[in-house]
């Protein structure tokens, strides 16, 4: 993506001639980055958490929140796989591509979806963990925040 951008910046100001479609190259590389980095953020614990009213709690109760805010989220995480296959059909029908090539939009969709069926089985494992964690009376351990 740095890439992309630096020829384009380059090309835009010393030929008047930038890459064609650079923006949409850019937000489609973005997107499919975000997506491909969910599963691993989720399984290193390395997703928000504001832990300031639990500070004190015990392991046993840090550990059943956390299982239900993976509930939680893995019912998010369907709730978004599914609309994004019916965003896949309906982008798939109306053909949409990117003005400066022939690139349709839908073709990552897929990429995007196998993404978020990994995020929801990362998800059941953290869930199923925290719930062991519940029960063994300990949380999950989580990456140390910057500045402790």
């Amino acid at each position: 993506m740095a890439t992309v951008v630096t020829i384009s910046v380059i090309g835009r100001y010393l030929f008047s001639w930038p890459v064609p479609g650079d923006y949409d190259i850019i937000g489609i590389l973005c997107g499919c980055a975000i997506f491909s980095f969910l599963p691993y953020c989720q399984l290193k614990r390395g997703n928000v958490l504001a832990d300031f009213f639990t500070q004190k709690a015990s392991p046993r109760t840090k550990a059943m929140l956390d299982a239900m805010g993976n509930l939680f989220f893995l019912m998010a995480t369907i709730m978004f796989t599914w609309r994004l296959y019916y965003g896949l059909l309906e982008m798939k029908q109306s053909s949409e591509q990117i003005a400066a090539f022939a690139f349709y939009r839908w073709w990552t969709i897929p990429f995007d979806i196998f993404c978020m069926i990994v995020l929801a089985l990362a998800i059941l494992y953290s869930f199923l963990e925290d719930v062991a964690g519940a029960k063994a009376g300990h949380a999950a351990e989580r990456p140390a925040a910057s500045g402790e």
